[in-house]
């Protein structure tokens, strides 16, 4: 039985040809430590995240190579972030969409102490408003965050509008692009986010453990990793050279260069990209709406909806649907996508949701299939 990938939220599968060869060509012929040494396989493995760097300020549209510090996933980017920036006493604004690679963090500085934190929930619609951020604004606010697309209604946020309201009050801000990049525009300048942390594994079409951070320039961060970086070596102090100060240790060379063929493949092809995965977004909509008994909890207007589409199947838990979709042979994920606040939201917080996300690699016939598998699964009543 052929399965049919519909978890592209959670990595993209399968990874272009051009992403593998680069991972091999950098674990055999490029196989150096960049930045450590000046012979030239060094000199090339250095040249290849570079040129990582320069594929991925071309995606977010940054100014400089140099605002880009790769990290070993978006989890971490975001821990760099929100550590980075806070202090002691701090006062943070945040949605109730977050990923809880931004609630843990920030639930574990408050529960030490640290800081504070308010959540925005979103209107009946699924998008924030505006002005809700700027209703909690306090003298001690130092962070507003936002997720560009939730990972759970696949809502795209009104990421430019925050960002304007930061900017007007010197507030810095930070977006979480896990679900965005690679898979809908982004444009730092527009968004005027001083930070944008980005996954390498889903959209971008990269390996798993890897993503990174755009830091706007001028923005410097607390580094809450230090080590060697190759620069700077007779100080015992953390460099403040960018991006140094944040990569220390041994990159991940196989995988920064399979990321940035994935970036590259993106570039070449962002408007038929773009263009396919909102094509099959709404059919997949479209098509979960029209059945009886499956509640669809991704919005309607598709102007601003990412790939992700979840739903429920009658009073089957997610668990057992997803499980039965499994069976025969549909890949998605139930649950509560580790976004406790998105579900509350929902009321689903105790029975979670189903979710299908699409990729590039996805077809129309492989979606109509999904449908009449979501269909015939609603003649089957769940517990009562």
């Amino acid at each position: 039985m052929k399965e049919i990938y519909l978890d592209h939220a959670a990595t993209s599968h399968p990874k272009p040809n051009e992403v593998v060869l680069a991972v091999v060509n950098a674990l055999t012929i490029e196989n150096a430590n960049p930045g450590r040494s000046g012979y030239s396989r060094a000199i090339r493995a250095s040249d290849i995240v570079f040129e990582a760097r320069n594929n991925i300020k071309t995606i977010l549209n940054a100014k400089d190579v140099l605002e880009i510090a790769f990290t070993y996933n978006c989890t971490d980017a975001i821990n760099l972030a929100i550590k980075g920036v806070l202090k002691k006493g701090d006062h943070v604004i945040c949605s109730a969409l977050e990923h809880n690679s931004v609630l843990r963090v920030l639930g574990e500085m408050k529960k030490a102490g640290e800081i504070e934190f308010d959540v925005v929930f979103p209107k009946p619609n699924g998008y924030v408003d505006p002005k809700e951020y700027i209703k909690r604004i306090k003298r001690n606010t130092a962070l507003f965050i936002l997720t560009h697309a939730s990972n759970v209604t696949g809502a795209v946020q009104p990421v430019e509008a925050i960002g304007c309201i930061a900017k007007s009050f010197g507030i810095p801000y930070l977006i979480d692009g896990a679900q965005a990049a690679g898979e809908i525009s982004v444009d730092v300048q527009k968004c005027y986010c001083d930070l944008y942390a980005f996954a390498g594994h889903k959209a971008l079409l990269g390996p798993q453990g890897t993503g990174g951070l755009f830091i706007k320039s001028g923005m410097m961060l607390k580094p809450f990793r230090a080590g060697g970086t190759g620069s700077a070596s007779e100080s015992i102090y953390q460099p403040m050279e960018t991006p140094d100060r944040y990569e220390s240790g041994t990159m991940n060379l196989p995988g920064i260069a399979g990321l940035s063929e994935g970036a590259r493949y993106v570039k070449k092809r962002d408007q038929a990209i773009f263009h396919k995965l909102s094509l099959l977004t709404d059919v997949l909509f479209e098509g979960l709406s029209s059945i009886k008994g499956v509640t669809v909890y991704s919005p309607e207007n598709s102007t601003f909806r990412s790939g992700v589409v979840s739903f429920n199947v009658n009073d089957l838990s997610s668990q057992e649907a997803a499980e039965e979709l499994y069976r025969q042979g549909m890949c998605v994920r139930s649950g509560l996508h580790c976004a406790p606040y998105a579900h509350a939201f929902l009321g689903t917080l105790s029975r979670g949701a189903v979710r299908a996300s699409v990729g590039y690699s996805n077809t129309i016939d492989e979606i109509n299939t999904f449908i009449e598998k979501v269909y015939n699964l609603s003649k089957i009543q769940g517990p009562a």
